[in-house]
């Protein structure tokens, strides 16, 4: 197995370095690690997705480790990364994970957003093209 963390996340031939127990230990790693202190009990991870069928195992498999930790995962499907940045953002999450590959059809990359990282982009691209501050979806009362 070659190197599997890069710049942009964990890189790797879906079911090849790139497993099942693979997925469920950084979904559970994440979840040890990125959740913020003094954030309340009830944690909440968004997690998307490209529509590549490997990404389907592996949400499954991220989602396991996030539950087993006990963070709730919001599934949004498949959307382009930068939606995953804005719902982690919206909803307030602990932090978003989005399963894509590059335009190669057999790598696959699971990565994670920040919500301090990436809201002073998203707030700058919004106000640059000067349209309107789009309104935030409407919360579950599930994840409030």
């Amino acid at each position: 197995m070659g190197r599997l963390f890069g710049t942009d996340g964990v890189r790797g031939l879906a079911n090849h370095e790139l497993t099942a127990e693979l997925a469920l230990a950084l979904g559970s790693a994440a979840a040890r690690r990125l959740v913020r202190p003094g954030h309340g009990n009830h944690r909440v991870a968004v997690v998307g997705r490209d529509p590549r069928a490997s990404g389907e195992m592996l949400e499954a498999a991220v989602i396991a480790g996030l539950t087993s930790e006990g963070v709730d995962a919001l599934r949004v499907g498949v959307l382009p990364t930068p939606a995953v940045a804005y719902l982690t953002h919206a909803y307030d999450a602990e932090f978003g994970v989005m399963i894509s590959g590059p335009t190669s059809t057999l790598p696959v990359c699971v990565s994670t957003v920040t919500t301090t990282t990436t809201t002073p982009s998203l707030a700058s691209t919004r106000r640059s093209r000067s349209t309107p501050e789009p309104t935030s979806p409407t919360i579950p009362s599930t994840y409030r």
